[in-house]
């Protein structure tokens, strides 16, 4: 269980980041109170999750799910570039957190 709130917060993560930069600096009502809700529902999963998982894998694996998620949707929605150099830090990212749950 613990795992799957882990995963669940680490998109969070990514729900907030967006929502963050959506919001203007605060400025617009809908967007920061998206971010204020992903941010504790993220945190509050990490918090559960890093019962059962230990600190260092639970929190590198929680950042790399909202790194690669947040830079996924700055690709997809934003038109951010999507250079080979870009995808394959991405998916080194990815490998990495694969390894740390294997690993565990």
């Amino acid at each position: 269980m613990a795992w799957l709130v882990l995963v669940v917060s680490g998109v969070l993560e990514t729900v907030w980041a967006a929502a963050l930069s959506a919001s203007h600096g605060f400025t617009r009502r809908l967007p920061a109170l998206v971010f204020a809700v992903a941010l504790l529902l993220s945190m509050g999963g990490l918090a559960y999750a890093l019962r059962d998982i230990p600190v260092g894998t639970g929190y590198a694996v929680w950042v790399g799910i909202g790194a690669v998620g947040t830079a996924v949707y700055g690709m997809v929605a934003l038109n951010e570039p999507a250079t080979a150099g870009r995808l394959l830090c991405l998916i080194l990212i990815v490998a990495g957190v694969v390894g740390l749950k294997l690993v565990h």
